[in-house]
């Protein structure tokens, strides 16, 4: 039975750790700078707290990375010179360089990375990939997606600071912590953005409701609209999805009580549509679940992962160009676009 380490002991660590516990794995423990969070989840989970990073990797067979995006770097790196298989939650990184120096270490140590962009699991946003993919709605000329809650207070007791979200400079605000979901899921469905368009509250000086509305145009010619908020009251959360083709519309809202949704339009008869439904979600099928399971199944049989290391940088780089055209009014062209570290 593989040996899990987590890096990390705030909440997606726990989150994470739910799941593991349901797979064939065991928790081996716990690193996390703040002891008393490794404490914590030692004493929740099982497993050992470790002093260091490099105890942990001295005992482990997987490493789980659950630290804040703005630590993921020196800790990919340290995994991956230990030659340890590894989970990495998103953000890839806070910045591109980073992204890339993580990317060519795993890739010249040849350790396997694998981004945990789990929107990806999700059923409903699977099962609408699939509808494209199998070209059920024609060609898609518009895909809409809405993420959407109130500010996230961080647990003290964690590696996360209680100002971590507000704290732009490591956070990247709404965009980096939650519309990279979206952007990573367009990207999957209708292939490479060449330009965004931003417009929102990343520079409003509001950090506890940052909105931004992202407009990203797609190099086959769909458009793309990305709805990321952190200003809903508390306790409310909404996820959407939209995908509009030649032949049909497919729409699925967390808020509905309808299952997902597709409305074909007969090419013969045009005016008139047929609507079926169809719920992929059981109650098993928990999309975190999903995600390490598939991690666990790709290292036993060999199969690429469905996030890779690139796709991981790709979502950092087209949400950091997204938060750049927030701050100057202008679109950014993917190709072209430079970050410079603030």
């Amino acid at each position: 039975m593989k040996r899990i380490g987590i890096v990390g002991a705030g909440a997606i660590a726990r989150w994470h750790c739910t799941r593991w516990q349901q797979l064939p794995v065991e928790i081996a423990g716990f690193y996390d700078v703040v002891t008393g969070a490794a404490e914590a989840a030692s004493q929740q989970f099982g497993g050992q707290v470790f002093s260091s990073l490099d105890a942990l990797l001295a005992q482990v067979d997987y490493v789980d990375i659950c630290t804040p995006g703005s630590a993921h770097k020196d800790v990919v790196l340290a995994v991956a010179a230990a030659g340890k298989p590894m989970v990495c939650e998103k953000p890839m990184a806070r910045h591109v360089a980073d992204c890339q120096a993580m990317v060519d270490a795993c890739a010249k140590a040849q350790v396997p990375l694998f981004m945990a962009h789990v929107v990806r699991f999700f059923p409903q946003f699977e099962k609408a990939k699939e509808v494209v993919d199998e070209g059920t709605l024609g060609k898609p000329g518009v895909i809409r997606t809405v993420r959407a809650g109130s500010f996230p207070r961080a647990q003290s007791s964690s590696s996360f600071s209680s100002n971590y979200y507000a704290d732009f400079s490591r956070s990247g605000g709404v965009i980096l912590d939650v519309s990279i979901h979206d952007i990573d899921y367009v990207r999957w469905c209708l292939g490479e953005v060449e330009r965004v368009f931003t417009r929102g509250l990343t520079f409003a000086g509001e950090p506890l409701r940052d909105h931004a509305l992202i407009t990203v145009r797609f190099a086959n010619g769909a458009i793309g609209h990305i709805e990321g908020s952190w200003a809903h009251p508390p306790g409310q959360f909404r996820t959407r999805i939209e995908i509009a083709g030649e032949k049909g519309l497919l729409e699925w809202d967390s808020l509905d009580d309808r299952p997902f949704m597709a409305a074909l339009r007969e090419q013969r008869d045009a005016g008139t549509a047929n609507r079926s439904s169809a719920s992929p979600l059981a109650p098993e099928d928990d999309p975190y679940h999903r995600e390490l399971a598939h991690f666990l199944h790709c290292m036993e049989t060999g199969e690429p992962f469905r996030v890779s290391p690139e796709d991981g940088l790709m979502a950092v780089k087209i949400s950091l160009a997204a938060i750049e055209s927030a701050r100057t009014g202008q679109p950014v062209d993917i190709a072209t676009f430079e970050e410079i570290p603030s």
